[in-house]
């Protein structure tokens, strides 16, 4: 396997809207990053991704981009993001930029020339289709609810967006779209940004024909249509040869849908497409039966679900691909609250236990805002109190259009899944706004946050935050956790989470209870050659697994 330097990396993703506000006018920006970059470098990590900080309308929080070489005004100037990214650097840090190139903003200056007619130099930049009989083109669901279709009066014509309807798809078999493309990125590489996060970019290429979803249609099915389509190989490709291989840098592609098979297809080894791949099956577990509801739920993650999921990607692609590792992000409620408790009992085992199953893997780890501390989520009850159009438009879609789900249930779902509760500011301190902003911030602060917060896990030596920095440690320093392989071990046992990982003449034994009772496994860790190496008990107590115990033990061979 050729050794590349993201494969010892560690990736810590800033919500920049919801990280630092240095200017006290409620929104996080970019010289608040730079402000907490020795914070970071601290924690250990080595690559810092930021989500969307171009000139967007903010109809999706950044993910609907108006002008992909301007700066967002709210998050500070482009001298100001030179400044950072030159910061980034003297911290031994990279930066990677989040790419959203399935879609703009529908305020892009390529879309408002688009709707104006059907003849202009971007009339081809989207995907524009006649009606059908008077209505939509297809039955296609967007992401955020109702038709993937809205009609534009000066054309007579719909356009397609998988998104919102102000996030308007690009039409990527149009060749000045892609060179268009080559260039944003060329843009930001030339600055020396060190890579991409793509975002949806498997939805890029659409089925020929535009053939209709099954029915009953949601977006789930209208996804599952569009994903890996048949020229994503051709444009991955191409976008390769054109930037991405003149530059030393790492690529992750967000591929919905994907199955391990895509992933090697893309980000192989010996490929010339990508690096990796954002999977999601492990993080739709649990989904509702109702497939009207689809991720809406609060049913707790049955284990053995889960080890299926991580387990199928750890093994697939081993010696051929190479894994993305991610509990949560601005798309995924917390991770501790999610996947084991956040119990005040038991938080920060519960946070340290998940932190070591996913680190001990085989792939690159990426860190979300706050993880490290073990944010939790923030249990609204109320529908006023979410932003989220996703969590919004599903609501009112599901229970006052459809009523296929009660008022009350719905929120109950909203609290468990919601996109809501990875985007409550950073937690500092136990100040006002949890030292995020000396105002009111634009979104409410997590009602924990005396409790739990950065400046008070940096003085606790037994914190969440110093389990994460061993994790990124043990990383760094072990060929045996970047390179092992991987077995797993009693796969449908419901209580715990055990695997192996072996590399040239070593055996990583690691074993985490997802539970809040004592339970007992004899994987010979009881074995004369057995040390341990990393736990988030003080003692070992052998066979016998406390709740929410995690342990790491190297054999030799």
């Amino acid at each position: 396997m050729a050794h590349k330097w993201w494969q010892n990396a560690v990736i810590y993703q800033i919500y920049p809207m919801s990280f630092q506000d240095s200017n006290n006018d409620g929104i996080g920006d970019l010289p608040g990053i730079e402000q907490r970059l020795p914070y970071l470098q601290k924690l250990g990590v080595d690559v810092l991704w930021l989500n969307p900080i171009y000139k967007s309308p903010n109809k999706d929080n950044g993910y609907d981009i108006s002008d992909y070489e301007q700066i967002q005004p709210v998050y500070g100037s482009m001298a100001e993001f030179d400044k950072l990214l030159s910061q980034i650097h003297k911290h031994g840090m990279k930066l990677l930029m989040d790419l959203v190139v399935n879609h703009t903003s529908d305020q892009h200056r390529w879309f408002q020339e688009s709707k104006r007619s059907k003849d202009g130099k971007y009339s081809d930049y989207y995907i524009w289709r006649d009606p059908v009989d008077g209505h939509e083109p297809n039955n296609w669901h967007a992401a955020f609810g109702g038709s993937a279709w809205t009609f534009v009066p000066e054309r007579g014509q719909y356009y397609l967006h998988l998104f919102a309807p102000g996030q308007p798809d690009l039409n990527w078999e149009n060749p000045a779209v892609r060179e268009s493309v080559w260039n944003i990125m060329r843009f930001w590489l030339d600055k020396g940004v060190d890579g991409f996060r793509m975002d949806v970019i498997n939805l890029i290429s659409k089925p020929a024909g535009l053939p209709d979803a099954p029915e009953p249609a949601t977006y789930g099915l209208t996804e599952a249509l569009v994903a890996d389509g048949p020229k994503l190989d051709d444009y991955l490709r191409e976008m390769n040869d054109k930037v991405l291989s003149h530059y030393d840098i790492m690529t992750v592609g967000e591929m919905p849908s994907s199955k391990p098979e895509d992933a090697i297809n893309y980000t192989g080894l010996d490929k010339h497409e990508l690096n990796m791949v954002f999977q999601f099956e492990h993080v739709t577990v649990a989904a509702n039966p109702d497939p009207r509801l689809g991720k809406w739920n609060d049913q707790p993650v049955e284990l053995p679900q889960l080890k299926r999921a991580l387990s199928r990607w750890q093994k697939a692609l081993d010696g051929r691909g190479w894994n993305s590792l991610y509990w949560n992000n601005h798309d995924q409620p917390r991770a501790v609250s999610r996947f084991a408790t956040d119990d005040p009992k038991y938080r920060v085992r519960a946070a340290k236990m998940l932190g070591t199953t996913l680190h001990m893997m085989q792939g690159t780890p990426f860190v979300y805002e706050g993880e490290e501390l073990g944010m939790t989520n923030v249990h609204y009850t109320r529908l006023d109190q979410y932003e989220d159009l996703e969590a919004i438009n599903s609501y009112h879609e599901l229970v006052d259009e459809q009523k296929v789900v009660d008022g009350q249930t719905m929120l109950k779902y909203l609290a468990h899944m919601s996109r809501d509760n990875a985007r409550t500011p950073m937690q500092w301190d136990a100040s006002k706004n949890a030292g995020f902003s000396k105002v009111q911030p634009w979104f409410a602060v997590n009602p924990n946050y005396p409790e739990i917060n950065a400046e008070k896990a940096v003085d606790d030596s037994q914190s969440v935050f110093y389990h994460y920095q061993k994790l990124i440690q043990l990383r760094h320093d072990s060929d045996l956790v970047k390179f092992g392989n991987y077995d797993e071990i009693d796969p449908e046992d419901t209580d715990v989470f055990a695997y192996r990982r072996h590399y040239q003449d070593q055996t990583l034994l690691v074993i985490s209870n997802f539970t809040d009772q004592t339970v007992t496994r004899d994987y010979d860790q009881g074995h004369p050659t057995a040390k341990l190496i990393l736990s988030n008990y003080d003692d070992d107590l052998g066979t016998e697994l406390r709740p929410y115990e995690s342990k790491v033990y190297v054999f030799k061979e």
